[in-house]
């Protein structure tokens, strides 16, 4: 378990986790991406009252991991480790969204929030260098 702890910047999984969910927040909104993402998944947008809880809480742990696996590879010259992992999982969230039966638009818009995640966390580990704990 050491070598998931040593040297990450645990300043910049926070801010790479909070940054990536509020990213997540705008992407989804009806301001850029939601309302037609919303259709292609056949999915009703509501206010921030009515979000699902049990998606939103599920969505900030992945995220945490997310931002950790690309701390420890940061601190260990592995990024292209996190960068071929996010890859990995977003192709496989891609063909998985095509069996549900998403449309290409709510499946391109799905990938690209991982890639802006990935790159939000990647960004805010450089930004807190120095400062890891």
């Amino acid at each position: 378990m050491g070598e998931l702890m040593e040297g990450v910047n645990w300043l910049g999984v926070i801010a790479g986790t909070v940054v990536s969910f509020l990213a997540g927040w705008l992407w989804y909104s009806p301001k850029l991406f939601g309302t037609k993402w919303a259709e292609g998944s056949r999915v009703q947008l509501g206010n921030a009252n009515e979000m699902p809880v049990g998606a939103m809480i599920a969505q900030v742990i992945g995220l945490f991991l997310m931002s950790w696996l690309v701390g420890v590879t940061m601190a260990n010259n592995a990024v292209w480790t996190a960068i071929l992992a996010t890859l990995a999982f977003a192709i496989l969230a891609y063909s998985g969204s095509m069996f549900s039966q998403k449309t290409a638009y709510a499946r391109v818009v799905d990938f690209g929030y991982w890639i802006v995640s990935l790159v939000i966390m990647v960004i805010c580990q450089s930004l807190f260098l120095g400062m890891a704990g």
